[in-house]
């Protein structure tokens, strides 16, 4: 390989059409110069106007009408298998790599025969394991066939980008010899976030998160109304949408919190975001499943505390157990509640103080660096 590569990402999502942490990581990363790299993402139509447009840098290529990423509280196979198909259209695309987002995995057998046929590496980002337990709790019986597909797509890469080190290490019982493992964690624009000024509207509690079953946004609820009960009255702020946004609306009512619960579905851009955070006192990540939490690392980095669970497949909580003031607590309401109030009664000794800055080690992450690590081992 000589010269700049063409580099084919291909994820079904992409910022600032569809807000979640992978989103945001193809987004900065396809955009940095350390990356050295022509990027063309192939996406589903997301946006109004042409199938390929420029978006600074990047070309942006639909290669199928927007569809639904969810049907009821799950992802949508039917979208899932038509992207999977649609990604034959790289049979005649121009790039050198292809670089592939593993959710929701079908497509990586359309794309293990495109990289074969056209004689490239076939890259793919991988955030989480899911595994047969969880596949079960998700899909009941059909979560025997879910777990062979992703048992089976683990072996379709030449190169795997793991997103932590303990992705990594649940990669690694499947992967055969050929199959080689980057750890390039997700990471943070820290010029955004300094730059980014509080909110002027605060909260005791804020989080930011895809509204989905499994990030345990119920058991928050849950936990507020505890708090409430106590005599308590915390407030909170949730940044985000999903298929459970209607459900968490309804919880919230049910409860007697709502005038307590502010949801924002409308935000999209990242300063807007760190501005939110930072009026946040403390902020709440219940999830039970996370392969990295790029949420909670902005939260670290904007110097707001942050309260998650030990939940065995909440892999963030290993970001929080690092941070100064991180507590990570068991994974039930009321466990929950408890760490909460901790945490708030522990900003309310620092009143008057000067504010937490956030931990030092949160600048290893940058966006620079990372782009530049991967640079660095596929294309010298």
């Amino acid at each position: 390989m000589s010269g700049r590569p063409v580099v084919a990402l291909v994820t079904d999502t992409v910022h600032p059409y569809s807000f979640g942490g992978r989103e945001i990581r193809y987004h900065e990363l396809s955009r940095q110069p350390a990356l050295d790299a022509e990027v063309h993402i192939y996406t589903m139509h997301w946006w109004d106007g042409p199938r390929v447009v420029g978006d600074g840098p990047v070309t942006l290529h639909a290669i199928m009408r927007n569809r639904p990423l969810y049907r009821g509280r799950r992802r949508s196979f039917r979208q899932a298998i038509r992207f999977a198909l649609a990604c034959l259209v790289l049979l005649r695309g121009r790039f050198d790599v292809l670089m592939v987002d593993h959710i929701p995995q079908f497509q990586l057998f359309t794309l293990r025969l495109v990289a074969t046929l056209r004689g490239k590496p076939l890259i793919v980002t991988w955030h989480e394991v899911w595994g047969p337990e969880y596949w079960h709790d998700y899909l009941g019986r059909g979560g025997r066939l879910a777990w062979w597909v992703e048992r089976w797509s683990m072996r379709m890469p030449d190169h795997i980008i793991a997103a932590s080190p303990q992705t990594a290490e649940r990669l690694a019982p499947y992967l055969d010899g050929g199959t080689s493992v980057l750890v390039a964690p997700n990471g943070i624009d820290l010029t955004a976030v300094r730059g980014a000024a509080p909110h002027p509207s605060s909260t005791d509690l804020v989080v930011v998160s895809r509204l989905m079953v499994h990030k345990r946004l119920d058991m928050l609820l849950d936990a507020v109304a505890l708090l409430h009960a106590a005599g308590q009255r915390v407030t909170c702020r949730i940044i985000g949408t999903g298929p459970e946004r209607a459900a968490l609306h309804r919880q919230a009512e049910r409860l007697g919190i709502a005038d307590a619960i502010d949801f924002r579905h409308d935000v999209r851009e990242q300063k807007d975001l760190y501005s939110l955070v930072k009026a946040g006192r403390v902020f709440a990540f219940p999830s039970e499943r996370e392969g990295f939490g790029i949420a909670v690392l902005e939260a670290l980095a904007c110097g707001v505390p942050v309260v998650t669970t030990s939940a065995p497949d909440n892999l963030a909580r290993h970001l929080v157990t690092r941070s100064q003031r991180g507590l990570v607590c068991d994974h039930d309401a009321d466990a929950l509640a408890m760490a909460i109030a901790t945490a708030l009664a522990a900003q309310d000794d620092l009143d008057g103080q000067d504010p937490w800055l956030g931990d030092p080690w949160v600048g290893d992450y940058s966006w620079d660096a990372i782009a530049a690590q991967i640079s660095r081992r596929f294309w010298p």
